[in-house]
């Protein structure tokens, strides 16, 4: 299909194709990673990795935003505990409003475009966060965030999937959770410095980089095929890959499956249940589900009311976590590539289901009143053991693997899906810990214990190792599919 005919598409900015020029600046650019990121990446890859991953510490950034702003917020404008509830729990709601339609979207007007729009979303949101009089411009602003990053969580790692060469995916998509761990740890610490209309406005400095960056960052080459934009297909893909690399087997796999794909279905929400698409929705909705009911986001969230009913200072543990996380997330974004999904995300587990167990033990000799001046050190071994192993694979792997097993055709449909029911897991599980922990403590992290220990056998039983392996590949064997051939 010619540039010509799609003028309407191309309309926007954010849609036009960056210029594919071939200066010889925009070559293969070897970089310094590990043998286990053997290769080059050229720095049309990094920089539009970059681009992507800003939306990912836009994530990081609006879910540490409600911690260090509490006080300062309930106080300026007198809201009631119940009020600052429903502004810290919208963004779970409009999340799941930005879940619900980031595939269609992604599909309908392509991966940058969405990124486009989840920015304007962010930045009017931080914008009527920052100038808030009442509860309600709030709760506004905070719900358009929402919205936004349920955009963004989709669409980050799929754009990442769709322009990295096969053996530097799993290393590049994984920054993506790192950003987001960044972007948390440092709205938390610089929230206690300046107010909290200063650290919305902050927030917007991301949402800028971002969106001024897309303008630049080229298009997913697997998009555009989908598209049938042959053209510009080959040459973003050519620009990604370096100008004097051949991309001739790589294009033609990535069109025969696409065809191939195509030709199965039209993508509406029923064909996801189709058989021949049950092992991806399985892996993908289960990771989703375990990581979730794994206790994740409920242990981040209360993290330090969990320290004080140990009896242990809750500063002290809350930065104790960040150090760990940090470094881990660097940690498992060196191995991925190197040991694969699936390992990683059986020892993540493993370790998150002893930190569990751990911490589930503290909590039950207090409740028997043994080891009582043990039990806070106990907790909080438990709890960094947690966070330990939890950057290892549980927090961030699900999230490549949903971006690697769809193929192109439900893409859309079954992305939407899975992110949507992350996020309605991660509503399920913060709103019902508090009620959980009053009934039992050691019972709730027994819980945890029982599904992380679920998840090592639920990623050995049916988890595919995609280490290695081109997207098409990875989604034409769990879907039993061969390509079409052309002579």
């Amino acid at each position: 299909m010619d540039r010509e005919n799609n003028a309407g598409v191309l309309a926007s900015p954010l849609l036009v194709e960056s210029d594919v020029g071939r200066s010889s600046s925009n070559g293969e650019l070897m970089t310094v990673l590990p043998s286990s990121l053997s290769g080059s990446a050229t720095f049309v890859v990094i920089f539009s990795t970059f681009v992507a991953v800003c939306g990912s510490f836009v994530f990081g950034c609006a879910v540490g935003y409600s911690s260090p702003t509490e006080s300062g917020i309930m106080n300026d404008l007198d809201l009631s505990s119940a009020e600052y509830s429903v502004f810290g729990s919208i963004l779970t709601i409009g999340a799941m409003i930005g879940a619900v339609i980031s595939g269609k979207m992604a599909d309908l007007v392509g991966r940058r475009a969405t990124l486009g729009i989840s920015d304007i979303l962010c930045i009017v949101g931080w914008l009527a966060i920052a100038f808030s009089k009442d509860a309600w411009s709030l709760d506004l602003g905070r719900l358009l965030i929402g919205c936004g990053i349920g955009l963004i969580s989709y669409v980050v790692p799929i754009y990442i999937a769709e322009i990295t060469p096969k053996d530097l995916r799993g290393g590049f998509a994984a920054v993506h959770q790192f950003l987001i761990v960044l972007g948390s740890a440092l709205t938390y610490v610089i929230g206690t410095i300046v107010s909290w209309r200063v650290l919305a406005l902050i927030g917007i400095i991301p949402c800028l980089t971002q969106f001024l960056g897309l303008f630049f960052a080229p298009e997913s080459p697997r998009w555009l095929v989908k598209i049938g934009r042959e053209k510009q297909f080959e040459a973003v893909l050519r620009h990604l890959r370096g100008e004097t690399a051949d991309i001739s087997d790589e294009a033609a796999e990535i069109r025969e499956y696409t065809e191939t794909f195509q030709q199965q279905s039209k993508a509406s929400y029923l064909e996801l249940f189709q058989k021949q698409y049950a092992h991806s929705l399985i892996v993908g909705v289960g990771l989703m589900v375990l990581q979730q009911f794994g206790g994740a986001n409920g242990i981040a969230f209360y993290a330090s009311s969990i320290f004080e009913s140990a009896g242990f200072s809750a500063t002290f543990g809350t930065i104790a976590i960040a150090i760990v996380q940090i470094p881990m997330n660097i940690v498992g974004m060196l191995l991925i590539d190197r040991f694969g999904r699936k390992p990683l995300l059986m020892v993540s587990a493993a370790g998150s289901c002893l930190g569990s167990l751990l911490v589930g033990f503290a909590f039950l000799f207090e409740d028997f009143n043994k080891w009582t001046t043990v039990d806070p050190v106990l907790v909080l071994i438990g709890i960094l053991v947690y966070n330990f192993s939890g950057p290892l694979g549980t927090a961030g792997i699900p999230w490549i693997i949903m971006s690697e097993i769809f193929p192109v055709n439900i893409r859309g449909a079954a992305g939407s899906l899975v992110t949507l029911i992350n996020w309605f897991c991660s509503w399920i599980v913060s709103y019902t810990f508090e009620f959980l922990i009053d009934w039992s403590s050691a019972g709730t992290f027994f819980i945890f214990t029982c599904t992380c220990g679920l998840t090592v056998l639920f990623v050995a039983m049916l988890v595919p190792e995609t280490k290695g392996r081109t997207l098409e590949e990875i989604q034409a064997s769990l879907n039993q599919i061969l390509p079409t051939r052309h002579n």
